[in-house]
């Protein structure tokens, strides 16, 4: 088995790598087999059909790479991938114990150097060091899944770090923590993110000591990007605190969806306006304001009780589609026509997720791409 070359004495930005856009081609998808039932009580034996579903779609022009805790998981996959018309030579089983399966929080982070003369481009991995989002206690296991990959792709990992002030006026190196679905990227050098989900300084902290210029240093330095933008809140039920990935989406280099909450009474209404005051001051890497297209929430969906953070914004590009949730709503078609205009090149497709956005995320939130 490759191993990984491990690359802390210059960060990926100093080494020329950049974060590539997620619609630019992948050789692979990763994804994590649903185990853990807890994510989904009530709900947890349609979990894997919705599995096979997405893999079905996305498998039509890339491989998966899909992480397993033992050989029954392996089993119970290709049972439902068989039903569903998946064709296995394009699964490749990745065995690694895991907490849960939300991988784009969890699983590798790639950064990418362009070819340059005769240098072929080559990817790495960051590991940004998951912590369970700052609110649960069974991460330990999914925390490791960067460094499983490195070791199987044979990639260079680069352990995110930053120096943490303290009070005798030193700093302290310690691992930064962030998740892939609390970041959104365009691939020339803007990231977006939430004030809600990594400046709250009270709630959910995942960097303890650091403050915004920190934050936004350590992230130009392991994701090569020049311009970072602060939203301000996500919408209710999502217990990441407020990623990105349920809010706003670049659909290419200078065009982005904000979703919008039209109804006043609905307690969305005025975080998600406060998105839509603050867009207006966005400006791209290369000071260009970029065009903004309003994407609709569909109808409050609850569950025992229990609002859920339903959002068309979670969709996930493949080479082969885009693929976006849909809640059984009126404004699902409204969505699914509006993203269909922005992406001329791939078809736009709903998958039903009513059922997986129990638990808390959705088709963005399980997928983590690796470019080609």
């Amino acid at each position: 088995m490759p191993t990984s070359k491990i690359a802390n004495t210059a960060t990926p930005a100093e080494l020329g790598y950049t974060f590539p856009a997620e619609w630019e081609k992948h050789e692979a998808t990763w994804l994590g087999w649903p185990h853990n039932a807890n994510d989904w009580p009530g709900k947890f034996e349609i979990i894997p059909w919705i599995y096979g579903e997405m893999v079905r779609k996305i498998s039509a022009a890339e491989n998966i790479r899909l992480i397993i805790r033992h050989p029954k998981d392996e089993q119970f996959a290709r049972h439902v991938f068989k039903h569903v018309g998946v064709d296995l030579r394009k699964i490749k089983f990745v065995t690694h114990p895991t907490n849960r399966g939300w991988t784009r929080d969890t699983g590798p982070i790639f950064v990418k150097k362009a070819e340059s003369g005769k240098r072929k481009a080559e990817t790495a991995i960051v590991h940004f060091h998951f912590n369970g989002w700052a609110k649960y206690d069974n991460w330990q296991k999914d925390t490791t899944v960067p460094e499983t990959a490195a070791k199987l792709l044979g990639k260079k990992l680069f352990h995110a770090e930053c120096d943490v002030p303290t009070k005798n006026s030193k700093s302290k190196i310690k691992n930064f923590v962030i998740e892939g679905g609390g970041i959104e990227l365009n691939g020339r050098g803007t990231l977006l993110s939430t004030e809600e989900c990594y400046l709250d300084p009270k709630i959910q902290v995942r960097n303890p000591g650091l403050g915004k210029a920190e934050i936004e240093a350590t992230l130009k330095s392991y994701l090569g990007v020049k311009n970072i933008f602060w939203l301000a809140k996500g919408p209710k039920g999502d217990d990441t605190h407020g990623h990105i990935d349920d809010i706003c989406r670049f659909v290419n280099a200078k065009t982005l969806v904000l979703v919008r909450e039209k109804n006043s009474r609905d307690e969305n209404y005025k975080p998600l306006a406060e998105n839509w005051e603050r867009i207006k001051d966005l400006r791209l890497e290369d000071g260009v304001k970029p065009e903004v297209v309003e994407l609709p929430m569909p109808s409050p969906l609850y569950f025992d009780g229990v609002r859920l953070p339903a959002s068309y914004a979670n969709f996930y590009i493949c080479n082969a589609a885009v693929i976006v949730p849909t809640f059984n709503d009126p404004n699902d078609r409204v969505a699914l026509g509006i993203l269909g205009e922005l992406f001329k090149d791939r078809p736009v497709v709903g998958i039903h997720a009513v059922d997986l956005v129990w638990g808390f995320g959705s088709l963005h939130c399980l997928t983590q791409q690796q470019p080609a």
